[in-house]
């Protein structure tokens, strides 16, 4: 399978067991690639500008809880 198109169809054939064992597998390796780009993200300082403002809010009091 080398095109979305092959996924796609390949995918769309599965039966409904079939289907929900991708789903599971895609589930744990799509939350496993997002995060490896939050490590990426947080190691090359992008989230940075983000923490720092949480921080600020954090201190003035504009947090709660929930």
């Amino acid at each position: 399978m080398s095109t979305l198109k092959e996924v796609e169809l390949a995918i769309s054939q599965l039966s409904p067991q079939e289907l929900a064992a991708f789903r599971a597998w895609f589930a744990e390796f799509d939350a496993a690639a997002w995060g490896k780009q939050i490590e990426k993200d947080v190691a090359a300082g992008r989230l940075d500008a983000l923490a720092e403002k949480a921080l600020k809010h954090l201190r003035e009091g504009r947090c709660t809880d929930l």
